[in-house]
């Protein structure tokens, strides 16, 4: 049985580009980057070549990129660590504002952060769609706001956020503040879902911080970067031999540098053409799925990301759904596979204001660079015919 995989929000595979870039750093070329000798000067070199390329991709500065172990390791490091910088520097009094449909690495990391008394946060709603207000984001900021963090593009449903027009208006309102001598609000965005397909300038959307991962663009799991303008505070959250710019302690992991920074430009050389292929996959998905009755589109209709597709289907459990796709071998979640051991509600789909019931019915196609037309029919067929079994082993009530 042919398997086609339709995840690739969660996961991507190694592209054969990245993994033939990495596998010198593995057993000939591999030596310790902090070391002064031809072997550590080596993996040095390796190292500050990928943090040049994903530099150049942001529009950054070599000095403002920051090599972590993942996209949640880069949020913590953001968040905790500015924290601490500003109480350093006397500060007592934090707000953070972010919305309801933010990744668990982010909605956690402000509850600790709540938990521990270090900051008060505000969780604003969205619309139907999972879009954040910017009139709500100027409306909640208060004096004691030093940090807004909201999401490129939700990994559940693809609604892309208003990340330029929120750049914007901070820059505005830290104008005002720069008078009146209060503290500037920073702005941090999780791209972990846009960095294929979207412009992640730093400089065109005003932003501060920027957390990535190398799993979701063809590199390997366990590696990550975070953006950080230069001029912030910021302060390590890992002690030890000072590694990536005193920033993130402990022995870089070389092979999965080297990766993420193939990863990327690879990305870069194709965004255009790969955009373009996968946004037409995703409108030949939306328009067969919602063929069927009983089945509806979540996220926004138009300003949503080219790989991400979310519906929620009537009389159907999505768990069921999923893993009977999976025997068939169709490869899909139920949502973010982050959260998708839960059994409560997807926290998005409630704060979009999708009943309990019907979004227990949800599942998420994700669309990659690998994705034929032939698959998506494929898939679209078995779908149907596996949502009619399960509508007629539902209990009637």
């Amino acid at each position: 049985m042919k398997k086609i995989y339709l995840d690739f929000a969660a996961t991507t595979p190694v592209d054969p580009k990245v993994l033939q870039a990495m596998k010198p750093y593995f057993a000939q070329k591999f030596g310790n980057a902090s070391e002064q000798h031809s072997l550590g000067q080596e993996a040095r070199e390796a190292i500050e070549t990928s943090r040049n390329k994903i530099a150049n991709f942001l529009g950054a500065s070599n000095n403002e990129i920051i090599f972590t172990g993942s996209a949640t390791e880069s949020i913590n490091l953001s968040h905790k660590g500015l924290l601490e910088a500003l109480a350093s520097s006397g500060m007592k009094k934090f707000h953070i504002i972010t919305s309801q449909v933010e990744h668990k690495a982010m909605l956690e990391t402000c509850k600790h952060l709540e938990k521990l008394g270090w900051a008060n946060v505000t969780y604003l709603p969205v619309d139907k769609f999972g879009m954040v207000s910017v009139t709500d984001i100027e409306n909640a900021t208060t004096e004691h706001t030093v940090l807004v963090s909201i999401m490129y593009v939700n990994n559940e449903v693809g609604t892309i956020q208003p990340i330029k027009e929120i750049g914007n208006l901070l820059i505005k309102l830290n104008k005002r503040r720069t008078v009146n001598h209060e503290p500037r609000i920073l702005f941090h965005t999780d791209a972990t879902q846009a960095i294929q397909y979207l412009d992640c300038n730093v400089d065109r959307l005003g932003i501060d911080f920027l957390s990535l991962t190398g799993h979701k663009i063809y590199a390997p799991k366990g590696v990550g970067a975070l953006f950080v303008r230069s001029g912030t505070p910021l302060i390590r959250q890992m002690d030890g031999g000072g590694q990536e710019l005193k920033l993130r302690s402990g022995t870089e992991n070389v092979p999965y540098i080297v990766g993420l920074g193939k990863a990327v430009e690879v990305s870069a050389k194709c965004k255009v053409q790969r955009v373009k292929s996968i946004r037409s996959l995703q409108k030949l998905l939306i328009s067969r799925i919602l063929q069927f009755p009983g089945v509806k589109l979540t996220g926004h209709p138009i300003k949503r990301a080219p790989h991400i597709v979310s519906f929620v289907v009537n009389n159907v459990e999505g768990e069921a759904l999923v893993l009977m796709l999976s025997a068939a071998g169709i490869m899909v979640s139920t949502g973010s596979a982050c959260t998708s051991n839960s059994l409560e509600p997807s926290h998005v789909l409630t704060a979009m204001g999708v009943s309990a019931e019907l979004s227990h019915g949800s599942v998420r196609f994700s669309l990659g660079k690998h994705t034929t037309e032939k698959e998506i029919n494929d898939a679209v067929r078995i779908f149907e015919e596996i949502v009619q079994k399960l509508r007629l082993m539902a209990p009637q009530i």
